[in-house]
C-alpha cells in the first residue's frame, strides 16, 4: 500500500494476443498457449487424477505465481468442473503484481471462446480489484479464487494456506529475475506439505537447484513444441512450523457438517452463506421476525473506505472487504438494492484535506482521487462547501437485501423468533436454549449478534462497545434528485432510493434506547446543512418538522482497536493458565495447545463498517472452520482474532 497500484501495460499483436510492456515478454505461447498450460501445469501436477479422486466436501488448493490473463485458472476450473464430484471444492490462490484491467482481461479471454462458461463469471465479478487480497466466489461458492495483488515477495509471506499443487508461472527468469529468487522458493516451501506438487516451464539450472534446496524433488521431463524440457517436482521436506498456539488453527470438527449461526444481520447472514457454500447445513437463529432487523436494517448504508496511507491491518481488511462486498452486490438489483454511484468525502477542514492528499498519493486513482470544489459540485449535482476525495467504485447498498440474498440458499434455514439465551455442550453438540426450550443443536456455532454476544459466557470478556446511531429519512423532491453520489462529512447523505434520501448518522455513546428522537433528527439536519446548504434547500429542510420526520435508531458494535472480532473462541480461564508465562516474558511462545472451545466461533464488532467488513468476515470464519486458505493476510486475521484481548491482558499483567 506504499505506492500507487499499477495495471499491466499491454500491447496486442496482429492476432489479438497480449504482450507485456513491463516484462518485454509474451503472456503465453503464440502457437500452443492452452496446450502448454494443460501439459505443464495440469499434467505435471496430475490434476486429472486428483480432481476425479476428490471426496465430498474435500477441497484441492492450487497456488500460482503470476495470474496474468487467468488462462491457467480457467483451464484448471474447466477440468475440475468436468471431473470432480459435485460436492468437491477448488480453491485457486494466485499472486499478480500487475493485474489486467477489466477491458484488457475481457479482450484476452475472447481468445478462448470455448472457455466462456468460466471466463464470463469472473468478468462479471471483476470489479474493485485493488492491492492486497481479493477473493472471488464462483460457481455457487464451489470454486474460490483468491488473488493477491502485489509483488510476490510481499504477498506470499502474508498468505496462510496449505497448497496442494503449484503452478510456478510468471514471466521467464531472464525477463523477471526479481521473482525467481531463493526467497520466493522458501515461501513455496513454507506453504507446502509433503506431497505438494509443482509444475513449471523453466528448466534453468539455478532455479532447479534453488527448488531442491527449498525441499522439492525436481525432475526434468520432455517439453512440448519448441520447449524441449519442462520440470515437475514434489515437496518432500518437513512441513513448516505452525503459528503461535493462540493463533494456530483449531482441529477440524468431527461429526456432521451442521452449524448454528446466532443472528441474521450482515455478519450472521454472510457467515451462513459462506458455510453453506462449503456444504454445511446451517440453521440461522434470529430473535426477531426476520433478518436485518437491528443495525443491518437501515434503508441505505454507505460503501465507504476509511483507509490509512500506512497499510495498517484495518486498512488492508477494508480494502479486501470492499472488493468482496462490491462483487456480492453485482448479483443484486442496481438502483433498488444498491448503486455504485460513488462516494465523495468532503475536505471539510485543512487537516482533512492534508489526510486526503496523503491517501491520493498512496493509492491508484481508480480507487480514489481528489476533486476540486468545482469538480465535486459537477459530479455530485449539488452545491458543496469544498472539494474532497472521490471513491468512484463506492456507493450505497440496502443491507436487508444483501442479508436476504445471502440467506437464500437451499442449505440455510432461518428460524425466526428464536431468542437464544444460553448455550450448552452435550454429546459433542452445542445446544441453543431459550429458557427451558431447546431450539436447535449442531457441532458448530457462530455467534453473530453484535454486542449481545457478551451474554454468552465464552464472550463475556470481549471488550465490545454499543454506540447508538440514528438515521433520518427525507422525502425526495424533484430538485433533490439531482444528487448523484453519496456525500460525506461528519455525516452522510445518499441519492434517493425510491422516493427518499437517507441522512445520518448520529453517534450517542450513552443512550440504550432504539426509539428515534427529535433531538437526533435535528442533529442530522445540521449535518445536512454542513454537507450541502444547497441540497438542504432543495429538500426544504428549513420547513421540515423534526417531530414528524421518520427515522431509525440502532446500535453499532465496535471494539477498542476498531477491528472486528472474528474467529475461534478459547476458554478464557484455561487460556490464562496455559499461557501464564507471557506475564513474565512476552517474547515466549509456550508449546502448549490453545484451549479452544471446540466448534465455537464469533463474528462481531464491525462498527459502522459492517457493509464492507462483515461479508468477507463470513469467508474468514468459513476458512477457519474448513482449513482453507485465509481470505486476508495473516496479520489481518490475527488482528481480528478474539484471542488478541486475552494476550494483551497477559502481557500487560492484568
Amino acid at each position: 500500500m506504499s505506492a500507487p497500484h499499477e495495471y499491466a501495460q499491454i500491447d496486442w499483436d496482429d492476432h489479438g494476443r497480449p504482450y507485456s510492456r513491463q516484462y518485454d515478454d509474451v503472456y503465453f505461447s503464440r502457437e500452443q498457449g492452452l496446450d502448454e498450460t494443460l501439459y505443464v501445469f495440469i499434467e505435471q501436477n496430475q490434476l486429472r487424477q486428483r480432481f476425479a479422486a476428490l471426496a465430498a466436501h474435500q477441497c484441492l488448493v492450487i497456488g500460482e505465481t503470476g495470474f496474468g490473463t487467468g488462462m491457467n485458472f480457467f483451464c484448471a476450473w474447466q477440468l475440475f468442473a468436468e471431473l470432480a464430484q459435485p460436492e468437491a471444492r477448488l480453491h485457486f490462490v494466485s499472486v499478480e503484481k500487475y493485474p489486467l484491467t477489466r477491458e484488457d482481461l475481457t479482450r484476452a479471454t475472447q481468445l478462448w471462446p470455448h472457455l466462456a462458461a468460466f471466463t464470463e463469471p469472473l468478468l462479471a465479478q471483476y470489479v474493485a480489484v485493488h492491492p492486497g487480497f481479493q477473493q472471488f466466489s464462483l460457481d455457487g461458492g464451489r470454486v474460490t479464487l483468491t488473488l493477491m495483488i502485489g509483488d510476490a515477495l510481499e504477498q506470499l509471506p502474508q498468505l496462510d494456506a496449505r497448497i496442494d499443487a503449484w503452478f510456478l508461472d510468471g514471466f521467464a527468469p531472464a525477463k523477471n529475475p526479481d521473482m525467481w529468487t531463493p526467497e520466493l522458493f522458501a515461501q513455496l516451501a513454507r506453504l507446502s506439505h509433503p506431497g505438494t506438487t509443482l509444475g513449471t516451464f523453466t528448466t534453468t539450472g539455478w532455479v532447479r537447484r534453488s527448488l531442491v534446496e527449498a525441499g522439492f524433488s525436481m525432475k526434468k521431463v520432455p517439453g512440448l513444441g519448441k520447449k524441449w524440457e519442462v520440470m515437475h517436482g514434489v515437496f518432500s521436506a518437513a512441513p513448516s512450523p505452525a503459528p503461535a498456539p493462540w493463533y494456530a488453527r483449531p482441529a477440524a470438527l468431527p461429526g456432521p457438517r451442521e452449524a448454528l449461526v446466532i443472528g441474521a444481520g450482515l455478519a450472521g447472514s454472510a457467515t451462513a452463506a459462506s458455510l453453506a457454500a462449503r456444504g454445511w447445513q446451517v440453521s440461522v437463529l434470529e430473535r426477531h421476525a426476520g433478518p436485518a432487523q437491528e443495525a443491518s436494517g437501515n434503508p441505505q448504508g454507505v460503501l465507504y473506505l476509511k483507509l490509512s496511507a500506512h497499510g495498517t491491518a484495518l486498512s488492508q481488511l477494508i480494502l479486501a472487504g470492499f472488493g468482496y462486498t462490491r462483487r456480492w452486490l453485482q448479483r443484486l438489483q442496481r438502483g433498488i438494492d444498491w448503486d455504485g454511484c460513488g462516494v465523495l468525502q468532503l475536505a471539510f477542514d485543512e487537516q482533512e484535506a492534508a489526510r486526503q492528499g496523503k491517501l491520493a498519493a498512496a493509492f491508484d486513482p481508480s480507487l480514489l482521487h481528489v476533486l476540486t470544489q468545482d469538480e465535486a459540485q459537477t459530479l455530485a449535482g449539488v452545491g458543496l462547501p469544498s472539494g474532497g476525495l472521490f471513491y468512484p467504485e463506492g456507493g450505497w447498498a440496502h443491507p436487508p437485501a444483501l442479508c436476504r440474498a445471502q440467506l437464500d440458499h437451499p442449505r440455510i434455514k432461518l428460524l425466526s423468533h428464536a431468542n437464544v439465551l444460553e448455550l450448552r455442550k452435550a454429546g459433542g453438540l452445542w445446544q441453543a436454549w431459550d429458557a427451558g426450550q431447546l431450539l436447535a443443536s449442531a457441532p458448530l456455532v457462530v455467534l453473530a449478534g453484535a454486542a449481545d454476544v457478551r451474554s454468552f459466557a465464552a464472550c463475556a470478556q470481549l471488550p465490545l462497545k454499543r454506540i447508538r446511531g440514528q438515521i433520518t429519512r427525507l422525502p425526495a423532491t424533484p430538485a433533490s434528485r439531482a444528487l448523484s453520489t453519496v456525500v460525506c462529512a461528519e455525516g452522510y447523505v445518499a441519492p434517493p432510493r425510491g422516493d427518499e434520501h437517507t441522512l445520518g448518522a448520529s453517534f450517542d455513546f450513552s443512550s440504550q434506547h432504539t426509539e428515534p428522537t427529535v433531538a437526533e433528527h435535528q442533529g442530522n439536519l445540521r449535518l445536512l446543512e454542513e454537507i450541502s446548504a444547497d441540497l438542504a434547500g432543495r429538500l426544504g429542510a428549513g420547513e421540515l418538522d423534526p417531530a414528524v420526520l421518520e427515522g431509525r435508531a440502532a446500535f453499532r458494535c465496535t471494539s477498542p482497536d476498531y477491528l472486528p472480532i472474528v474467529g475461534p473462541l478459547a476458554d478464557a480461564q484455561a487460556f490464562e493458565a496455559a499461557f501464564a508465562a507471557l506475564r513474565r516474558d512476552a517474547r515466549q511462545v509456550p508449546q502448549v495447545d490453545c484451549p479452544w472451545l471446540e466448534g465455537l466461533y464469533v463474528n462481531t464488532g464491525h462498527g459502522s463498517r459492517g457493509l464492507v467488513t462483515a461479508p468477507l468476515a463470513g469467508e474468514l470464519i468459513a476458512a477457519w472452520v474448513t482449513g482453507e486458505p485465509l481470505p486476508v493476510p495473516r496479520v489481518v486475521a490475527e488482528g481480528c482474532h478474539p484471542n488478541r484481548f486475552g494476550l494483551r491482558r497477559l502481557i500487560r499483567g492484568k
